[in-house]
């Protein structure tokens, strides 16, 4: 491969920690959400390039949400979307990872909200990583959470890991 070596997740997650610019919720968000992610992804058993792509898209997916709130004082979810892609493309673009892996997370974190176009297991767990850390971060109860556990999560392990941590 010409050009930069590819950068560790370690070195990802500092450069997606500088990105954030002191927000200390940002950065806890991303941090939750990318370990509920690495270890689902690890208990599923995804193949080493699948569980690369989705801590690379766990870490980074809500990379548009600074830009946003500062806009609009929120971070709406399909502004998160469709803002979100390309900034991942751009923050990517120097970490030494090939077009089709930057393509993919660059996907992933475009639909991460979207819960009708999942296509692969690193969405899947995306998804199910991303609503524990809201569910936990908004405070819902477990009956609400047990709905979504049985209705959004399909994962084994995301389903396990939702119950414990609510009680379910």
């Amino acid at each position: 491969m010409f050009g930069r070596e590819k950068m560790t997740i370690s070195e990802i997650m500092e450069k997606m920690i500088r990105f954030s610019d002191g927000s200390l919720h940002d950065i806890s968000h991303l941090i939750a959400v990318w370990t509920y992610a690495k270890t689902i992804g690890e208990l599923e058993h995804l193949e080493p390039e699948t569980q690369f792509l989705l801590v690379v898209a766990a870490i980074t997916h809500d990379i548009a949400c600074p830009a946003i709130r500062d806009e609009s004082g929120r971070t709406d979810h399909k502004l998160q979307e469709t803002m979100g892609a390309p900034m991942a493309r751009e923050f990517l673009a120097d970490t030494g990872l090939t077009a089709e892996q930057i393509e993919r997370v660059a996907w992933l974190v475009g639909h991460h909200h979207t819960l009708n176009a999942i296509d692969g297991p690193d969405y899947q767990i995306l998804i199910e990583a991303d609503l524990i850390v809201n569910a936990c971060e908004k405070g819902w109860g477990g009956e609400k959470m047990k709905h979504l556990q049985n209705t959004v999560m399909k994962t084994a392990a995301g389903k396990r890991i939702a119950g414990a941590v609510f009680g379910i």
